[in-house]
């Protein structure tokens, strides 16, 4: 080392100042109060739009990294069941999860979770439409059978009923495969499409919503009964839908970007 940069080193001034300081701060406060669930883009985003600043992602990424805070990391695992289908459609999607306005794409499936100390499951169905990655629709039930999809789908209808042509996606889950479940598609005009065995990335969209919310909600808690989780699913998507920024949304959540859509349509 050159003796100048020896002495230069030694006589630096400590650059952390009181806004860093304030950043820090901030950091922490939204991280404890939306219990830890926030990575850096999303950091970035919150403190953006709440206090109306312009600070770079890669500065908050910093003072995260220096604060030790991170978001959780979520892997998944889903056990499939083999059944014989009455119908099986294409995959018309293709892979192709970009839709140019809303209620073109939507794209559905069916999770489950456990309670604590208990055989009980409590299964949640959603629709989700691609444009905004908002949640349409959703049902919950401690049975999952037919009747918890069809009415999941028939709540979508009833919220979107000027709605026709739309493609929607599933897996090959025996609700989807059914002849009742092709038949409410085709007496609503929507165009049918599934993914192909084995391929869960054909429904990729979808199964990232659910790693979200596993990590966002369900991993963060310990639920001992099925209305506790019934209440906390329910807070969570309306968390989701309309206060969850998103940075693949250009930092809007779903509800802002779909509304903001609609009216130009309108007009």
């Amino acid at each position: 080392m050159n003796r100048s940069s020896y002495y230069k080193w030694l006589e630096r001034k400590d650059d952390f100042n009181e806004e860093d300081k304030w950043i820090q701060d901030t950091i922490m406060n939204f991280h404890d109060l939306l219990d830890g669930i926030l990575g850096y883009r999303r950091m970035t985003l919150f403190i953006n739009r709440t206090y109306e600043l312009n600070y770079n992602v890669k500065r908050i990424r910093r003072h995260m990294r220096e604060l030790g805070v991170s978001s959780a990391i979520r892997r998944k695992k889903k056990n499939y069941l083999r059944h014989k289908p009455e119908h099986v459609g294409q995959n018309v999607l293709n892979r192709e999860f970009k839709a140019s306005r809303p209620n073109e794409k939507w794209l559905t499936d069916v999770t489950e979770y456990k309670i604590i100390g208990s055989t009980k499951k409590l299964y949640l169905s959603a629709v989700l439409d691609l444009y905004d990655n908002s949640v349409v629709a959703y049902r919950m039930g401690t049975s999952n059978n037919n009747n918890l999809v069809f009415n999941t789908f028939e709540d979508a209808i009833k919220s979107h009923p000027e709605c026709e042509n739309i493609l929607f996606h599933s897996d090959r889950g025996f609700q989807y495969t059914n002849r009742v479940f092709k038949k409410k598609l085709d007496d609503n005009k929507f165009i049918q499409s599934m993914s192909r065995v084995g391929r869960c990335i054909d429904n990729g969209p979808m199964e990232a919503f659910w790693g979200v919310m596993e990590v966002e909600m369900y991993k963060l808690n310990k639920f001992y009964s099925i209305e506790q989780l019934k209440m906390a699913i329910e807070e969570y998507i309306t968390f989701y839908n309309n206060h969850r920024y998103q940075p693949v949304l250009k930092g809007l959540t779903p509800m802002e970007l779909r509304n903001q859509a609609l009216n130009l349509i309108q007009y």
